[in-house]
């Protein structure tokens, strides 16, 4: 994440009270709603034209075309130079420090649980 925390600009993390208000399969749905709103509708992903393009339904109309290439190289795993939705969904979970810290902690109790349940 190194680009991404140099580069974006602050934003406010709204993604753990939108799962909380959601829930996840929620939560999921509005993530591919803004998959969807930010793609290139020819192509079906995310490219640093359409982020440039839509930038401002995000508040991120100020943004300079190398931060903006810098989130698109962030979150893109396979190396198309563009985001498909699962690479868009992972990137949004990456960046909210909130729901990651929130998906860690039932991890733990989860996994705590079953220890306890395997008798450990």
């Amino acid at each position: 994440m190194a680009g991404i925390s140099k580069t974006a600009p602050d934003f406010e993390d709204l993604l753990p009270a939108m799962a909380e208000k959601l829930g996840g399969d929620g939560l999921m749905r509005e993530l591919c709603n803004g998959f969807k709103l930010l793609m290139d509708k020819d192509k079906g992903v995310i490219t640093a034209a359409s982020l440039k393009s839509n930038a401002a339904m995000l508040g991120l109309q100020d943004m300079r075309d190398d931060e903006i290439a810098s989130m698109v190289r962030e979150g893109d795993l396979d190396g198309d130079g563009a985001l498909d939705e699962m690479e868009f969904c992972v990137l949004m979970f990456r960046l909210s420090p909130g729901l990651m810290e929130e998906s860690h902690l039932l991890l733990q109790e989860r996994l705590e649980q079953e220890l306890r349940t395997a008798g450990f």
